[in-house]
């Protein structure tokens, strides 16, 4: 005993005093982001569960507790003998927990909102990072305060004080707006946590595309889309970045045929009267990932306004390779003088 008590002495005084409501809060930000970031548990359905609890309580609960770090009627034991002051502008338990699930709805959709605006986007690490940041920042400002308050006014967690004040809201109401009110709050809690956890374990893949685009590099060795080369020299060569962007949602084998074409328009259509094959490219790009690759252009036709074309295809190309059969195209029009 007395060593435990040695090893108890070595831990700060203000983790050691931290209030257990706001210690289980930090335990599940915790466990949320090993949950989601670790690589054996993210595959399990653990991380479904904290990933419900997490976004639609803990920031709310965080934000209540900075807010009311005092106890409201009926909701503390008071400390001492002291009697309960009745006066004080605190929220019961019910109220505490209504407002943690409205409050947490609310302020996820405006992380995800600024998150939007930012280099970063709404994706997995930022949204957890973001999330995670702000409810450690108010439940920090929560145990400051409430530190601030004499301990028989400080809020404390009173389950079974809970439990029988959960039973007489729910199944003995005052009035029949109260019972009305109620069967309403259960009914969005329930809407908001079972959509919440159909978007978990069904996720919608969205729109499948794959971007196809060239670039170049400036000055600063920035690759921009700008400043491409159109006058060749017969057998000199100039250079183009060229882009592949994966929104498949799986990882996916392209093919990249580049050619130098020597074009008329004929009515509404341009035909292709002489051709060369330049380069060839087959890379294989995972989802979410953009491949980049510098080519060198080296023509050796040479005319005015010729057409160089970029054709990707997902996987192999057909045995014909034209602009009409081809996934995505870009191309340039160069002039190539001997």
């Amino acid at each position: 005993m007395a060593d435990d008590t040695a090893w108890a002495l070595l831990v700060p005084r203000q983790l050691r005093q931290l209030p257990a409501d706001l210690a289980a809060i930090i335990g599940l930000v915790v466990v949320t982001n090993v949950a989601a970031l670790a690589p054996v548990v993210a595959e399990t359905p653990l991380r479904i569960v904290l990933g419900l609890a997490f976004p639609l309580f803990a920031p709310g609960y965080a934000f209540v507790a900075a807010l009311f770090p005092e106890h409201g009627e009926g909701t503390a034991t008071p400390a001492d003998g002291d009697a309960l002051d009745q006066r004080n502008a605190g929220i019961d338990g019910i109220e505490r927990v209504a407002l943690s699930f409205g409050l947490s709805i609310a302020l996820v959709p405006l992380v995800a909102l600024v998150l939007n605006f930012t280099p970063w986007g709404i994706r997995l690490v930022p949204i957890l990072i973001s999330l995670s940041g702000l409810t450690l920042a108010l439940t920090a400002v929560a145990t400051v305060r409430r530190w601030a308050l004499p301990e028989n006014e400080r809020f404390r967690v009173p389950y079974r004080a809970w439990i029988r004040s959960g039973r007489e809201e729910l199944f003995a109401p005052a009035s029949r707006a109260d019972t009305a009110l109620n069967v309403l709050l259960v009914f969005s809690i329930l809407l908001a946590a079972g959509s919440v956890g159909y978007a978990v374990a069904v996720p919608k893949d969205g729109e499948q595309f794959s971007e196809f685009y060239l670039l170049t590099e400036n000055d600063d060795g920035e690759l921009v889309a700008d400043d491409y080369p159109t006058e060749f020299q017969q057998g000199e060569s100039q250079t183009v970045v060229v882009g592949i962007g994966n929104q498949e949602h799986e990882q996916m084998e392209y093919t990249v045929f580049v050619q130098l074409q020597r074009v008329e328009r004929v009515g509404n259509e341009t035909r292709v009267r002489e051709q060369s094959e330049l380069r060839r490219f087959q890379p294989t790009v995972g989802h979410n990932e953009t491949w980049h690759r510098q080519h060198q252009i080296t023509p050796q036709m040479t005319g005015e306004r010729l057409r160089l074309q970029y054709l990707l295809y997902r996987g192999a190309a057909p045995s014909t390779v034209n602009q009409s059969n081809a996934y995505r195209e870009t191309h340039l029009w160069v002039n190539v003088t001997g």
